[in-house]
């Protein structure tokens, strides 16, 4: 069954789509992947005002876990059902129904309330991001698409810093319910800009969804995320529950794969696994986003905790690496449109980020701030090489019809190693910290059990000293370990072929 292109091709009356106005269209669909990147990092300064609201401190993680699951486990279904019903469609209901859930965050009254709306918020963020790269796919053919996403990368790579900025001045002069009223007015503006520019026009045709292979592949990443989010942190890794909750995700898994074989219309085609690029551009999303969200979580701590910054000021100081990523993102995404070739970019990117990790891997609690700066920046102009890249040469290893699909694997594919990173390299964080405290506190010295910052700061001069240093050895393990993951992905780099870029 052929999906009609829902902007270039006639429906079933033989009227060809209108033309979007380009301008108006981009303006609202960056505004919407603003929203999609804002949402993810905006909350983090709110939560202690929130617990100290609420109470609830058990359950703040899930504040966060409750979005980062529900958008991830509809990802997929997005994609596919974009593919299927149109991407118009699709994107309205995604961004209604993140208005929707951002009002009720608002209006909650207890922990409870918020973590379920933050639930329901999830399931519309999980399609904006997708949608929307989505629809540059449908409007904008692969030979010109770089340029465009490459805005988009740069707009993403501004929001994950802005974030935190904008959640921490809307909390001091407002209230922290206004990090999410904030969305209503941007999100209404971005929909009826879509309703109007966007023809999204498709074949009138039956489609059989599939209902089974839809839950199996909710119950796996479900299981996943909750094994990655929660273990080391609310659950312990020796916790038996925790493992129990991967194996039935591995299962679900298994459940997946063997009804995708059977379905008519499955979620995920597995002949796309067959397809080269398609793979190496799963296998490479995956493996930066694990060592990208895996480390850069450590720099804001080692920020504080070792330079003495404020929250606020260790955001300002991630500036650079954002920098490195909107500049790259943009410029790369302009020569590829003009070249008309992709190969070169994900090598030189994944070697540039492999030289940043390995550099960060020697810093120092006397390594000058600048220095730091300039390792950030190299790390940004690396992964805008890269991420924005991956997900066009996905688009254009597959079918017109399969490019919903392909965009919302490759964005899966890196949201998933991501949420690896963060478990594994947390928990080698932990260990080595505790293991080089072990060895280096004189014998019943004892110390604080929950230290942060501030707490180390408060430490007796000698004490303090000591922690610094186990602590530096634990961001260098965390590095050096970053710097060998980024290095098999630098090796899949070589791999991939310049398929030539659709003109249409």
């Amino acid at each position: 069954m052929e999906i009609e292109n829902p902007t270039i091709r006639p429906d079933h009356g033989g009227a060809p789509a209108k033309a979007p106005s380009l301008p108006l269209l981009f303006s609202a669909l960056l505004l919407v992947m603003l929203l999609a990147a804002l949402d993810q990092t905006i909350v983090s300064t709110a939560l202690p005002t929130i617990v100290g609201e609420f109470g609830g401190l058990e359950k703040l993680s899930w504040v966060v876990t409750a979005y980062l699951l529900s958008s991830t486990i509809v990802v997929p279904l997005y994609g596919k059902f974009g593919d299927l019903f149109g991407r118009k469609i699709v994107l309205q209901i995604a961004i209604l129904l993140f208005l929707l859930g951002s009002v009720l965050c608002g209006l909650a009254q207890n922990m409870t309330q918020l973590i379920m709306m933050r639930a329901l918020q999830g399931l519309g963020g999980g399609g904006l991001l997708v949608v929307t790269l989505a629809v540059v796919g449908d409007v904008i053919p692969p030979a010109e698409r770089g340029r465009y996403q490459g805005l988009f990368g740069g707009v993403f790579g501004l929001a994950t810093v802005v974030g935190p900025l904008i959640g921490g001045l809307l909390v001091q002069h407002f209230s922290w319910r206004w990090i999410f009223y904030i969305n209503l007015p941007l999100g209404l503006f971005a929909l009826l800009v879509i309703g109007a520019v966007f023809q999204s026009q498709v074949n009138r045709v039956r489609h059989e969804i599939d209902v089974l292979g839809a839950g199996y592949l909710a119950m796996a990443l479900t299981c996943i995320i909750l094994f990655t989010s929660q273990g080391g942190t609310v659950m312990a890794w020796s916790d038996g529950q925790l493992w129990c909750i991967l194996a039935f995700g591995l299962v679900s898994l298994g459940g997946f794969i063997y009804e995708e074989r059977l379905a008519a219309e499955p979620i995920i085609p597995l002949g796309l696994f067959r397809n080269r690029t398609f793979v190496l551009c799963g296998l490479i999303g995956f493996i930066v986003g694990m060592s990208l969200f895996g480390s850069v979580t450590f720099l804001p701590l080692y920020l504080q905790v070792v330079k003495g910054s404020t929250p606020s000021q260790a955001g300002m100081q991630l500036l650079p690496l954002m920098g490195g990523i909107m500049a790259s993102s943009i410029i790369s995404g302009r020569i590829i449109s003009k070249r008309g070739k992709y190969r070169l970019f994900p090598i030189v990117g994944t070697l540039c980020a492999l030289g940043a990790m390995t550099l960060l891997g020697t810093l120092t609690n006397n390594t000058p701030v600048q220095q730091l700066y300039l390792y950030l920046c190299l790390l940004g102009l690396g992964l805008g090489m890269v991420m924005q890249v991956m997900i066009l040469a996905a688009q254009n290893s597959v079918e017109p019809r399969h490019i919903g699909v392909a965009t919302s694997s490759a964005t899966l594919f890196r949201s998933i190693g991501g949420s690896i990173g963060v478990a594994v390299f947390g928990a080698i964080f932990t260990q080595v910290l505790h293991t080089r405290l072990a060895a280096l506190l004189p014998e019943g010295a004892q110390l604080p059990r929950s230290l942060g910052a501030e707490a180390v700061h408060h430490l007796p001069a000698a004490l303090q000293q000591d922690y610094l240093q186990a602590f530096g050895g634990a961001i260098h393990s965390v590095y050096q370990i970053a710097a060998g993951v980024m290095a098999l992905a630098f090796a899949l780099t070589w791999l991939l072929k310049d398929v030539p870029l659709r003109h249409k």
